[in-house]
């Protein structure tokens, strides 16, 4: 087989010479070392820690050496010992993981944010201060005020910020960007989002469920619910696929269960850049979805779709031509697809890939943070900026929703990302 490692250091072997030639990436070196990371969250019986765990090993990347795993100190030091970290780097807070890492010679390059939203900002700029690296789950911040002091710590510091949209790391979610910025769907018309979850239909953070209990809780997760949680996925990802910035927005926020302080249901028209026209809908009182992600994009001359429950797959509508079925990896697709996919045509990739991918490139920019390098230009992480941006549409959605649907400016909240 034809095997090669292209940036940022995806591994990919192709039994198919022809397909592998094709693929296209500046190489990396296969001796580097993995980027020594830490953890503040994600203890014992938490979802989202252990997806990260996974997403930053999968490329031998990252090597997590040290965590504040929990609050409980009973729960950090069990954490910990699961993990098989020393005991002497499992700390009961942020801020001394913070100074004993940063004061060692070994200490972490990087730490992973992985807690409830409200708290992400103080931590954040705790560890950019220390000068290590920070890769946050999303949203940024709980509030649009927080947000901007971790930019400003991030901008002073000039260390590296990823924040994790994961789902814009599929190769198909690329490979979609890539034909749009190549102009093949021609001038944008309409962007179509969803991101519908049946989840919460019930008042299960009622019923002691821990992920719908801080969720719904406005101190810990901000003042959006649906919109803050599942709304700023689907905001990104039309960000990132059409390239388009919004420039106004309609919003209508619903608390369908009423025992609820949030909202558990977003619906928001948008207004682009250049004339386009958007619609976003996030819920997570849809019965029968789980994550039922999904974005369609129409142009003059033709449409893209992709849905996340087949996310190996990108439906190209051509303008009088017949519906195209792009596979990843297979026949037609570009480098910016090739580039992030670790396998050939007919092997799925999933949401676990795809979250490696958003670490992959943490990893690149990190390296050529302390090579003392630019980030290569190939590399497409989510960033500062576009924590920010997240921000600012859930701001304006709520905004909106409390003025019974008046169209808002995006321009009120600060400058986009670019």
């Amino acid at each position: 087989p034809v095997c090669e490692q292209a940036a940022p250091s995806l591994q990919r072997c192709d039994t198919n010479t022809e397909s592998s030639e094709r693929r296209t990436g500046d190489a990396m070196e296969s001796h580097l070392k993995p980027i020594r990371y830490g953890m503040f969250g994600g203890g014992r019986n938490g979802f989202i820690g252990h997806v990260h765990r996974t997403a930053a090993r999968l490329d031998n990347n990252f090597e997590l050496v040290a965590g504040a795993l929990s609050s409980d100190p009973d729960v950090a030091a069990a954490s910990a010992a699961d993990l098989q970290l020393d005991p002497a780097r499992s700390y009961n807070s942020f801020q001394e993981m913070a100074e004993a890492e940063s004061a060692r010679s070994d200490g972490i390059e990087a730490v992973v944010i992985v807690t409830p939203n409200h708290l992400h900002a103080e931590p954040a700029v705790a560890f950019l201060e220390a000068g290590i690296h920070v890769i946050c789950d999303k949203p940024l911040t709980a509030t649009l005020e927080e947000a901007a002091a971790v930019e400003e710590a991030a901008l002073r510091t000039g260390n590296v910020f990823a924040v994790t949209y994961c789902y814009t790391g599929y190769p198909m979610v690329r490979e979609a960007r890539d034909r749009i910025r190549k102009g093949q769907l021609g001038k944008i018309r309409t962007v179509h989002v969803e991101y519908p979850q049946g989840k919460l239909s019930e008042p299960l953070e009622d019923m002691g469920l821990k992920m719908a209990r801080w969720r719904m809780d406005p101190s810990q997760s901000g003042p959006g619910g649906c919109v803050t949680d599942i709304g700023t996925h689907a905001y990104h990802m039309a960000r990132f696929v059409s390239g388009l910035r919004v420039e106004e927005l309609c919003a209508e926020l619903s608390t369908f269960v009423r025992t609820r302080r949030v909202d558990d249901d977003v619906q928001v028209l948008l207004r682009y850049e250049d004339g386009a026209k958007g619609m976003l809908w996030a819920s997570r009182v849809a019965p029968g979805h789980d994550n039922g992600l999904k974005i369609r994009v129409y142009g003059e001359r033709a449409g893209l779709e992709w849905v996340q429950a087949d996310p190996n797959y990108l439906v190209y509508t051509p303008l009088h031509e017949p519906k195209q079925i792009i596979a990843c990896a297979g026949d037609g697709t570009g480098s910016a697809s090739r580039r992030v996919a670790r396998v050939s045509a007919g092997h799925p990739e999933g949401y676990l890939e795809a979250f490696a991918v958003i670490y992959a490139e943490a990893a690149a920019a990190i390296r050529a943070h302390q090579a003392g390098k630019l980030t290569p230009q190939d590399v497409e992480m989510p960033g500062i900026k576009d924590g920010v941006e997240g921000m600012q549409f859930i701001q304006a959605c709520l905004d909106s929703s409390a003025a019974n649907g008046a169209w808002t400016a995006m321009s009120r909240y600060g400058a986009h990302s670019e």
